[in-house]
């Protein structure tokens, strides 16, 4: 499996829960919390955010973890220097989620539709 056929897979296991992760970043930005919503997608135990979504195979292999942008900055997962260019990267919330996927294939933020 390539990582387009990896992603689009875990798009595909993401769908039932997209509704759920929209209602989140909505919370996050309407309540001050961020601006910048960032769900983290993993296969492991971390202790970062707040845990939305546990793995639940054979249905779900991930679990999804809500943070933000300030938390990554606090836990040098964006370092202070490149935050400009993550804002300006960044998708509007409104339209799409941030994910912060880690897998086998490393770590990479990817924006899905809404």
């Amino acid at each position: 499996m390539n990582e387009t056929e990896k992603f689009l897979k875990l798009e595909q296991e993401l769908k039932p829960y997209i509704h759920l992760l929209g209602q989140a970043a909505d919370v996050i930005i309407n309540e001050n919390v961020s601006k910048y919503p960032i769900f983290v997608v993993h296969q492991q135990e971390l202790a970062m955010g707040i845990a939305l979504i546990e793995a639940n195979p054979p249905k779900m292999y991930w679990s999804v973890n809500a943070s933000t942008l300030e938390e990554f900055v606090t836990k040098n997962l964006v370092f202070e220097e490149k935050v400009k260019d993550f804002m300006s990267t960044y998708k509007n919330p409104e339209t799409h989620l941030c994910l912060f996927v880690l897998s086998e294939l490393g770590a990479q933020f990817i924006f899905i539709p809404r």
